[in-house]
């Protein structure tokens, strides 16, 4: 499934104000991902092998490392969980580094908000709009996200522009 989407991810302090923010406007619950990320190494872009309890799956996406909404190119394979596809990838590409975390998943039609615990990085969140079917310019997913931003009282000092892999990498907790 080829996905397109504008997302922007915030370091926060703590998640409840937040989540309880959102809560007011009637999201749907999707329920809490315990997720292990295994991102493996390529030679351009990011792979990582999805395991949770939730969503499983093979991502393999672009996009710049940029604070801010940011578009992001994404090819995503789901599938019932088998240790046989890690093992190949782990075999043919090597580990780069695994994310362990928890997350809270909510949706507002084609939006989508992640409240994120990680081990040794702390509380973020995420906020995608997403396209799966073509329906939506880039210039629409964009704003979607935006509105969003403000909607949360964010400011550019909360946001972060590198993947959670990044981050780990760049503290030496790979």
């Amino acid at each position: 499934m080829n996905i397109l989407n504008h997302e922007f991810k915030a370091r926060i302090t703590e998640l409840k104000p937040y989540e309880d923010l959102l809560k007011g406007k009637n999201p749907h619950f999707q329920g809490v991902d315990h997720q292990k990320d295994t991102y493996f190494n390529v030679p351009t872009g990011r792979l990582k092998l999805r395991e949770g309890n939730i969503e499983n799956a093979l991502i393999q996406y672009d996009r710049e490392d940029i604070a801010g909404s940011k578009l992001s190119k994404i090819i995503l394979y789901k599938h019932k969980p088998d240790p046989a596809l890690k093992d190949i990838l782990t075999m043919q590409l090597g580990i780069k580094v695994v994310v362990n975390k928890v997350r809270k998943i909510y949706f507002i039609d084609n939006v989508k908000f992640h409240f994120d615990t990680i081990d040794g990085l702390g509380y973020f969140m995420e906020v995608e709009a997403i396209d799966t079917e073509g329906i939506f310019s880039t210039t629409e997913l964009q704003k979607q996200c935006d509105a969003y931003f403000d909607f949360f009282g964010l400011s550019a000092n909360d946001l972060v522009q590198s993947s959670y892999s990044d981050l780990l990498i760049a503290q030496g907790l790979d």
